[in-house]
């Protein structure tokens, strides 16, 4: 390198990539600042002192900058754009994630309201013993039928089943050696006086008292029912 020190060479490298850059920056539609014509000058001067060959590597320098330049501002802005996606996605799932917990806990709320609903309805669609008139005597599909009219229906297979273990749906049943009675073989069979006093030749009466008995001592019929299976009496 004769014709400039390697100081100048520097200076004059700098001055043309500089140079080189408000070019392109102008050919890119950027808005040019205003040039001084002496420093313009000047910098062609110190261009025109380096070797040709060496020109196009300045030149080359500059543009391989403007681009390192423009590569990284694109790294940064996809990066921004990703962290700003994954930002709304987030929110978007979160937003998705309560929804879903509402609608559960509202379709839980409807079903608990429909089941006491129906369980209120089965309760009060049952009858009470004394809106049955008397007969002189009942079969046994008749006795059932009045039971699946006074017990609630979820509870009247367990009803159902201690009946048949105690006295097989006969009404008049009685144990010859204890003197159980009726259907649910009370023991004294006065006992089911509390709910008439035609205990001994109506059905609906022993079944309401059979009832109310379960309740009272065990919650329900299929609570007794279970006390049974266990024990073999209740």
């Amino acid at each position: 390198m004769s014709r400039i020190s390697v100081r100048g060479f520097a200076v004059a490298s700098a001055t043309a990539v500089t140079a080189v850059g408000s070019v392109v920056g102008v050919a890119s539609g950027s808005t040019a600042q205003p040039i001084d014509a002496e420093a313009t000058a000047s910098d062609s001067t110190l261009l025109a002192d380096i070797p040709a060959g060496q020109q196009a590597q300045v030149q080359t320098a500059s543009l391989t900058q403007q681009a390192d330049a423009q590569a990284i501002a694109a790294d940064a802005s996809a990066k921004k754009d990703a962290e700003e996606a994954a930002r709304k996605q987030a929110a978007k799932d979160a937003v998705a994630k309560q929804e879903a917990a509402e609608k559960a806990e509202q379709a839980a709320k409807e079903a608990k309201e429909r089941e006491e609903a129906e369980e209120a309805a089965s309760r009060s669609a049952t009858r009470d013993a004394s809106s049955f008139a008397v007969q002189s005597s009942y079969s046994i599909a008749q006795i059932q039928a009045m039971a699946r009219q006074i017990v609630p229906a979820d509870q009247f297979q367990c009803f159902s089943n201690i009946v048949d273990h105690e006295s097989d749906w006969n009404y008049k049943a009685v144990n010859p050696s204890s003197g159980a009675y009726g259907l649910f073989q009370a023991l004294p069979g006065s006992k089911m006086s509390s709910v008439g006093a035609d205990w001994q030749t109506n059905p609906a009466t022993q079944i309401q008292w059979g009832l109310n008995y379960m309740n009272d001592r065990y919650d329900s019929p299929c609570g007794a029912w279970s006390f049974w299976q266990a024990n073999h009496w209740y």
